[in-house]
């Protein structure tokens, strides 16, 4: 009879442990589901994971739930183990069964379940959702008197039920999470969403087509050069002055002026005609705001002014497009004007290059949060404009001015070293 009531009592203890492990991994799993995909999984209307996402809704009350069923099979498996070592091995029974106990629970109860939950949480939380909720129900005066109390002493602590509840992804977590999908996403993809969450960092001036690159009419040129600018120009929208860029009187699109030669009378007069005003925008707004501008005043091209009025360049819409999907024409860093690399690795870049570009094209992580071109780069850190070939190394860039005139760096070498200088000295 004592035997038979010790195997009962044994097979009653391996339950109780089978228990444990249950509780316990759930609460893990339930913890590690991705947030995301479960709202994901609701949307798609998946029956385990809407159950789980009520139980999620209050977390204090699944922890709850869970930590009183946790703790009634372990008390009660631990009473259990007392009384079974207590008849084999009378009173030294005792520390043996608190040994032996505490050694299974944190094996077979603990660690190896919670281990496998975090690994798998949605192979253990949906099937845990199944028994968890109606055991939710059949204890919840207990859970509720619980939560309760555990409430109150959250809140003579100052800390409120809703914080933390709200899994939202800031713009940096959310870069991170889009970086580390490569392997869902398809490389072209990622790089446009890269892209998007990149435009609200980025102004018009970082992107836009400098004063000095700027290609459009002047009023106060012959008629016969006019036209034949006109007739030779790769660009559809041209902006139109009398006798510098700063006395803008409208912006001029091709399709307008193929009007105009239909007609066959080409003058300025007609050419102020066709027309549109000009559309200015600060220098410091930020290329999403800018886009949905574009959008709300339906415009293509904006003239970039500063503080004081004056124009600094111009940005269109198809710049702020190349910024999300990349370049729209077929240059890449072999073919890039501002590019030209040599048999030795290194590269003759135009001083007047957008270190952005530049970034692109290279793979580089030259500074941006400063100037924006190659010779502002150079010459900000000398604090001065060369009188003569220099070499300098940022980082591990190394740089050589090749040519220096009007003021301005020309054209720069550059190579991308493997260490940083200081690195290579010390090793």
């Amino acid at each position: 009879m004592e035997d038979a009531s010790i195997e009962s009592l044994l097979g009653l203890l391996f339950f109780l442990i089978l228990c444990s492990a249950f509780f316990s991994s759930s609460e893990t799993g339930m913890m590690s589901l991705n947030r995301y995909r479960l709202r994901h999984m609701i949307k798609n209307k998946h029956r385990s994971a809407t159950k789980a996402g009520k139980l999620l809704e209050r977390p204090d009350r699944l922890i709850g739930v869970i930590l009183i069923g946790n703790n009634f099979v372990n008390i009660l498996a631990s009473a259990i183990a007392t009384i079974i070592a207590v008849e084999l091995w009378g009173e030294a029974g005792i520390a043996i069964a608190t040994a032996a106990l505490t050694l299974v629970i944190l094996i077979f109860a603990e660690v190896t379940p919670k281990t496998v939950a975090a690994l798998h949480p949605e192979k253990i939380a949906f099937p845990a959702a199944y028994i968890l909720h109606p055991l939710l129900k059949l204890l919840y005066p207990l859970v509720w008197i619980v939560n309760m109390i555990t409430n109150g002493l959250l809140k003579l602590f100052g800390i409120k039920l809703t914080e933390g509840n709200h899994h939202h992804l800031s713009t940096e977590e959310l870069r991170t999470l889009v970086n580390e999908s490569g392997a869902v996403l398809q490389q072209r993809n990622q790089s446009m969403l890269l892209g998007v969450l990149e435009l609200d960092d980025v102004t018009v001036t970082d992107i836009m087509i400098p004063r000095n690159e700027v290609l459009g009419i002047d009023l106060d040129d012959d008629l016969d050069l006019i036209i034949e600018q006109l007739s030779k120009t790769p660009h559809t929208r041209m902006p139109v002055y009398s006798g510098e860029i700063n006395k803008v009187v409208g912006i001029l699109h091709m399709r307008n002026l193929a009007q105009v030669f239909q007609q066959g009378a080409v003058s300025k007069a007609a050419i102020l005609q066709v027309i549109h005003e000009p559309y200015f925008v600060p220098e410091s707004t930020p290329l999403q705001t800018q886009l949905l501008n574009f959008q709300k005043e339906s415009r293509r091209i904006a003239l970039v002014v500063d503080e004081y009025g004056d124009i600094q360049g111009i940005v269109t819409l198809e710049d702020i497009l190349e910024e999300i999907v990349g370049e729209l024409s077929s240059s890449n860093k072999e073919d890039n004007q501002d590019i030209y690399p040599q048999e030795d690795g290194s590269f003759f870049i135009d001083g007047t290059a957008n270190i952005r570009d530049v970034n692109k094209s290279l793979d580089w992580d030259l500074p941006t949060d400063g100037p924006k071109t190659i010779n502002g780069l150079v010459t900000e850190l000398l604090e001065a404009i060369p009188d003569a070939n220099v070499c300098m190394m940022i980082d591990r860039y190394q740089l050589e001015t090749l040519q220096v005139s009007d003021n301005l760096i020309k054209t720069i070498r550059m190579i991308k070293l493997e260490k940083p200088a200081h690195e290579s000295e010390e090793d």
